[in-house]
């Protein structure tokens, strides 16, 4: 049986965002990916100049309403990233919950993209319906720790407090979250960021558990765009293929990311020649090239149980 997704993200002609970021790995993991362009840019706004177009909530709508119309709108996950636009992101609403009536065991993987080192690069009219009506749809929710503090604010800065986030979290929605990157400090150093998760999952006799994990994954000096679709879309696949275990899923779809990301700066470095900086365009994640990894990728750290 195929599984099929509905991936409702950026696409850039050059380059690896959104959509671009998330298909290819995703369909080399055996999934259908059927994707609606929440934008169309030449590339993403991190190079000197970009052009392009935006899909308006009534152009999703009229996306959708085709699919509908041929009875097509049967789908076992849905994904969604960066969104700029409230009435748009109500539009994804609408479409998760029509979605989930259609079929109750699809799965919503959100990354409720709003900002990062504790400033919103989205209008903060987002905020609210993310809180109010986007995270209670959402069954995995991978935000970064300033997402994190937005969605429940509360503050960030020991493990405990992220432990507390993370109930909460799962109190207004998700069974799945995973804070994929923090400021709280590794012992194994500044040089590595600390990521958590937790996962609520059923038994066979009906009670739940909880299985929560904490990652120290070793930092890179340079900007990539492009990761954090990249993470969600992995996280998707790896949780399909391992649904109790967090532990292994996440070791999976960050050791995917150590692979891309290592691949990615040493053949920057190397077209950009010695001490100089790498150019956007020379950053742009080495997707193809990484295929093996995605497919089968060894694993580059180890999550510890909390």
């Amino acid at each position: 049986m195929d599984c099929r997704v509905l991936s409702i993200q950026s696409h850039v002609v050059r380059g690896y965002v959104g959509n671009k970021s998330a298909t290819f790995p995703l369909q080399v993991l055996g999934f259908e990916v059927d994707s609606i362009n929440s934008v169309q840019f030449s590339n993403h706004t991190g190079y000197e100049h970009w052009k392009g177009q935006v899909l308006t909530a009534d152009e999703l709508h009229v996306l959708y309403e085709g699919i509908k119309l041929n009875k097509l709108n049967h789908y076992d996950y849905m994904l969604t990233g960066y969104t700029r636009d409230v009435s748009f992101l109500e539009m994804v609403v609408d479409i998760v919950e029509e979605l989930k009536g259609a079929n109750p065991s699809l799965v919503y993987v959100c990354d409720p993209v709003m900002g990062d080192n504790g400033a919103m690069y989205v209008p903060e009219a987002l905020l609210p319906v993310y809180k109010e009506k986007v995270v209670p749809v959402a069954d995995i929710i991978t935000p970064n720790q300033f997402e994190a503090e937005l969605l429940t604010g509360i503050k960030i800065s020991t493990e405990k407090d992220a432990v507390e986030a993370m109930d909460l979290l799962h109190e207004m929605g998700p069974d799945t979250v995973v804070i994929t990157s923090s400021e709280l400090l590794s012992s194994l150093g500044d040089q590595y960021l600390v990521a958590l998760g937790s996962q609520i999952t059923v038994k066979a006799d009906g009670t739940k558990e909880k299985q929560r994990i904490r990652m120290d994954i070793p930092r890179v000096d340079a900007v990539f765009v492009g990761t954090g679709d990249l993470f969600a879309a992995m996280l998707l696949a790896w949780t399909h293929h391992h649904p109790n275990n967090l532990k292994a899923a996440c070791e999976k779809t960050v050791s995917v990311m150590q692979h891309v990301i290592k691949r990615t700066i040493n053949y920057a470095k190397e077209v950009a020649g010695p001490d100089r900086r790498p150019s956007p365009a020379q950053l742009e994640l080495r997707m193809v090239q990484s295929k093996g990894d995605i497919e089968d990728p060894a694993i580059t750290v180890e999550a510890v149980l909390l």
